[in-house]
């Protein structure tokens, strides 16, 4: 996957995740979502019977919560 690919995809699921859930609310919510998409990235990896299409759909949704947690979470400089 190009890197302008993978940028579109993350944005896209950011996207369709804060019309879904709103922003977050504190930056611990931020990091348990996060912690939480990163754990189901790791499961999709050590799961044998998944396979790259998985493990891409699970790092786009970290990459996407990493940016809702940027803009929701971090003041502005």
């Amino acid at each position: 996957m190009k890197d302008e690919k993978a940028i579109v995809e993350i944005i896209r699921e950011y996207g369709r995740a804060t019309a879904k859930f709103g922003t977050f609310a504190t930056a611990h919510e931020g990091y348990a979502v996060i912690l939480e998409e990163l754990d189901e990235l790791w499961d999709a990896i050590k799961d044998k019977s998944k396979g790259p299409k998985e493990m891409k759909e699970e790092a786009i949704q970290v990459g996407a919560m990493a940016l809702r947690f940027l803009v929701d979470c971090i003041p502005e400089d």
